[in-house]
């Protein structure tokens, strides 16, 4: 069975979590539970900002509108889920006393936000009207 596949059966059922390595101090566990919220928060405030451009931006062409607005809820729903696979990721290293799983997903979801910002700024400069 591969790693995903273990990995993502493991979303489902964390008891199982158990079953690897030792109990990491809880210290650890509480900490990747933190950055498993601040993940999940820095979602909500993604598809906030994708209903919020589709709601008030509606003078915006609507290929402009719809994309941003798409382009943030998906920045969202990846982030979500990366919450949650990055957390499993991570107690599964700590019970194992392995290293913590690297990631470039934070430099992709930098990047698309700061794409999705830039057209932004040009919509708000050039006023873009549909």
């Amino acid at each position: 069975m591969s790693n995903f596949v273990q990995t993502l059966r493991l979303w489902f059922a964390p008891e199982r979590i158990r079953d690897e390595g030792d109990t990491p101090d809880y210290r650890f566990s509480l900490a990747n539970e933190r950055t498993f919220l601040a993940w999940l928060r820095t979602a909500l405030a993604l598809i906030g900002g994708g209903f919020a451009v589709d709601q008030f931006l509606p003078d915006l062409r609507w290929g402009w509108r719809i994309g941003l607005a798409l382009a943030l809820l998906a920045a969202g729903v990846l982030s979500s889920l990366r919450a949650v696979n990055h957390w499993v990721r991570c107690e599964r290293a700590m019970r194992r006393g392995a290293d913590l799983p690297v990631s470039r997903f934070p430099t992709v979801l930098s990047l698309a936000v700061a794409v999705v910002a830039l057209a932004m700024v040009v919509v708000v400069l050039f006023g873009w009207e549909g």
